[in-house]
């Protein structure tokens, strides 16, 4: 059986990489040229999808850096901690560099029989039983997947990563300032990636950007900050995830503010969903076809939503705390954080998404 993927970003080529482990042949058509150098720009990665990285796709723990702690702060309260997650025995999610991850799911692909990369866009869908599709820019998306819920935070994402000092660096930290959330997740005991979602019409300079890491600089004694990427900021929830055989992945089903890093799990959670509806079908001896799509979506649809909303109130949650005056929102975060089993849970949310 032959599955076409439309797209070779991150999550198309981990897929490619699961597809090819159940014996089907994948093609995947991309006109753009995979570019390994862009070091700017990191992800986290929960725990359990660690997990399922590891023992069902392929093993990275040679380029995770594991983060035991999360301290978050806001801008009326940067020297104590709001909200802290601490896990001493074990880590609470990994940093990875996407150039990284992104080669060696591509290496792996290029050395595999079952896969053929096709330089163009022109796909045929009646020539293959599954049409997954993870380009924002192909065609097939204006003509079936345009109605979705998007919300635009009028914010630009800037990504770079700093050197500093060496120092024990197992300790993520985030604050939301005034202007936006500011993350910094270390990669290596001298190198932290930054990411800062900052309320703005107009894009930054990097001397504007250096200024303002300088400003919210939790610890590091910074040697340099490299350059800064930037892209615009929405989120947005897909209102139909397939037609016909043809499904949208990926982004194309949830884009989410970055401020929890929760993207790249969101869709590696879609990735296990979707090939243990593939097992399902190959087990009983049946052809993959639209019903593997309707099935994603009806296990899916509503997960994804709850968990995205969950973000997004958590973005204005913090927002709201950024701009009032009363420390009330503040003592109730501090009772709500301190709480065992809330903490917890937000912890589990966090790592597992959503389970009912």
């Amino acid at each position: 059986m032959k599955v076409c993927l439309i797209g070779d970003g991150l999550v198309s080529l981990t897929l490619a990489n699961v597809l090819i482990q159940k014996d089907l042949f994948v093609d995947i058509y991309s006109v753009k040229k995979n570019n390994f150098n862009d070091q700017s720009r990191t992800l986290g990665i929960s725990k359990s999808n660690i997990d399922f990285f590891n023992n069902e796709i392929m093993n990275i723990e040679k380029i995770l850096w594991n983060i035991q702690k999360i301290k978050i702060f806001t801008d009326k309260n940067n020297k104590k901690e709001l909200l802290k997650f601490d896990n001493k025995s074990n880590q609470i999610f990994s940093i990875i560099r996407n150039n990284q991850l992104q080669k060696m799911l591509f290496d792996r692909l290029k050395r595999s029989k079952f896969v053929k990369f096709i330089g163009n866009l022109n796909v045929k869908k009646n020539h293959y039983k599954l049409v997954i599709n993870s380009d924002p820019t192909h065609p097939i998306i204006k003509k079936y997947f345009y109605r979705k819920i998007e919300k635009n935070y009028s914010s630009f994402a800037y990504t770079t990563t700093i050197l500093h000092e060496k120092i024990k660096n197992n300790t993520a930290y985030q604050n939301f300032t005034k202007n936006g959330p500011i993350a910094f997740l270390p990669v290596s005991d001298c190198e932290t990636s930054i990411v800062y979602s900052l309320k703005s019409l107009d894009k930054k300079n990097n001397l504007e950007m250096n200024s303002l890491v300088e400003k919210y600089n939790p610890i590091y004694s910074i040697k340099k900050i490299n350059s800064w990427s930037s892209f615009r900021l929405r989120s947005s929830s897909l209102r139909n995830y397939y037609k016909g055989n043809i499904l949208a992945f990926g982004d194309l089903l949830h884009k989410i503010h970055p401020l929890a890093g929760q993207g790249f799990n969101m869709s590696l959670r879609d990735i296990k969903l979707l090939s243990d509806l593939i097992d399902e079908k190959i087990n009983l001896g049946l052809d993959l076809d639209e019903s593997i799509c309707h099935e994603f979506q009806k296990k899916s649809q509503s997960k994804n939503f709850i968990f995205l909303s969950g973000i997004d109130w958590v973005y204005e949650l913090f927002n709201i705390e950024s701009k009032i005056n009363s420390n009330l929102l503040k003592k109730s975060i501090n009772i709500i954080g301190s709480n065992k089993v809330v903490n917890g849970f937000l912890q589990k949310f966090a790592d597992s998404g959503i389970r009912y």
